[in-house]
């Protein structure tokens, strides 16, 4: 997070798509009525969650040189390798032979044709080893897209940098970043159905194999909005959550998008894992200046930085990274209302969620930001938002109450107005979700409550 009012990467690039719509809120905007007068069915028609996740899944699909493998969490993994392939790392400049074999999904048709598509995995890549995410949809005209990389992926960066691939585009629809989207949404144009392919790359004439456990993507079809219908609040409960601030690291490790100022994603990601018991061991730490305090927050820096963005705040980077801990899962979804927040939280859940926002549209924030991350850990018993904000002095500073009102518009909003006037996209309900692979009934139940399972 910037906390000048200043366009983030993300934000310049969406606010392309976002113009091309600003004349006509075209198709998206047919139910808007019927949204206003119920959030919780507005989010059912908006957004379509699919996971693979257990054995079936996996033994569905195309495999070439994967195997299934059961268990506790069942995966996929490099069985026999499909062949060979060089790489050149775009970051590095190096060139490498590497082994690979591919797993695709079956076509998934959407129940929510779609403006905008995320994926997100959850993955072990030892050293030696990396993956590849693609999607290929078919848009409501018959048409298809190319394979787009939604990303280049390792937990560590020994082997390649982890990366988004700019310049993908078909004239149709562009990657920006993490998230594929429609270039005019007002034309009607609409993804349909996707598949999801999986290449899984390994040193040659090792044993060794990236095993994932989660593939998903996200697609939604939000409407264009300034504002967002009000919900009623339910739930006053709070969640003990660790407290982080992203500004004591400020100047630290400049490498990695300019130090702790913009590590609102990784902290607040941190926060979230130790709240499920992850913990990082001092071998793990070691290469952190010993005199920082808090660095498990920079380790959180340095493996989420997407090179290519050149910066921590890529979605499903984060999402992976927190399933790199011990039996976590991290989803990347879109939610329709605090109502949902509250769900999740009185479940057990904390929840990050991604807004952007003037100074004066956040009461006691202090800030205006073009792109942040915060943590939600509860509500008040007058229904306004409790949240962990990396943006704030210090750890002991970081818990804020934020007016319900606000922070539900700020939030779910898909449009708003930047410090120069300009309409630009907002995130319209982008949250991450990290919660235990080996889950309570009581949280299952919240979590498929918001669609996600």
């Amino acid at each position: 997070m910037s906390r000048a009012e200043q366009p983030s990467r993300r934000t310049v690039l969406a606010a392309v798509v976002a113009a091309a719509a600003a004349g006509s809120a075209g198709p998206a905007l047919a139910d808007s009525a019927s949204d206003a007068a119920d959030p919780d069915q507005a989010v059912a028609r908006t957004v379509d969650n699919r996971a693979w996740t257990t054995y079936t899944d996996w033994r569905g699909g195309t495999a070439q040189g994967t195997r299934a493998v059961a268990g506790a969490r069942p995966g996929v993994v490099i069985g026999t390798p499909a062949g060979t392939a060089d790489h050149t790392d775009p970051h590095t400049g190096k060139t490498a032979t590497w082994e690979y074999a591919t797993w695709t999904s079956p076509v998934h048709t959407l129940a929510v044709p779609a403006t905008e598509a995320i994926a997100s995995w959850n993955a072990h890549t030892p050293a030696g080893t990396w993956l590849q995410i693609e999607l290929r949809g078919t848009y409501s005209d018959g048409t298809a897209t190319p394979w787009y990389v939604m990303g280049r992926w390792a937990a560590g960066d020994g082997d390649i940098r982890r990366t988004s691939v700019d310049g993908q585009s078909d004239g149709k629809s562009t990657v920006w970043t993490d998230t594929f989207s429609l270039d005019d949404p007002a034309t009607g144009l609409r993804l349909v159905s996707y598949r999801l392919r999986l290449t899984l790359y390994r040193k040659p004439g090792t044993k060794l194999t990236p095993t994932v456990w989660r593939l998903a993507a996200m697609g939604s079809d939000v409407p264009d909005r300034f504002t967002v219908p009000a919900s009623t609040p339910g739930l006053a409960k709070e969640l003990i959550v660790p407290r982080y601030s992203q500004e004591t690291h400020r100047g630290q490790y400049p490498e990695y998008d300019n130090g702790g100022e913009a590590w609102c994603s990784p902290t607040s990601s941190q926060m979230i894992i130790e709240y499920w018991g992850g913990r990082l061991t001092p071998e793990q730490l070691a290469w952190v200046d010993p005199s920082y305090a808090d660095p498990q927050v920079c380790h959180a820096a340095r493996f989420t930085y997407d090179y290519q963005y050149a910066g921590c705040g890529n979605w499903p980077f984060n999402a992976a990274y927190a399933a790199t801990f011990k039996d976590l899962r991290g989803v990347v979804t879109r939610l329709g209302s605090l109502t949902d927040l509250e769900t999740l939280i009185a479940a057990g859940i904390p929840v990050i969620t991604s807004q952007s926002f003037l100074k004066e549209e956040l009461t006691g924030a202090g800030y205006g930001t073009a792109g942040h991350l915060m943590t939600v850990i509860g509500f008040t018993a007058a229904g306004d938002v409790i949240a962990n904000d990396p943006a704030s002095p210090s750890n002991e500073a970081v818990r804020r109450v934020y007016d319900r009102r606000e922070f539900e518009n700020i939030w779910l909003r898909t449009k708003r107005y930047n410090a120069s006037g300009k309409v630009v996209s907002a995130t319209g309900g982008v949250c991450y979700l990290y919660f235990p692979a080996r889950s309570t009934p009581r949280r299952e139940r919240a979590l498929a409550a918001v669609g996600v399972r």
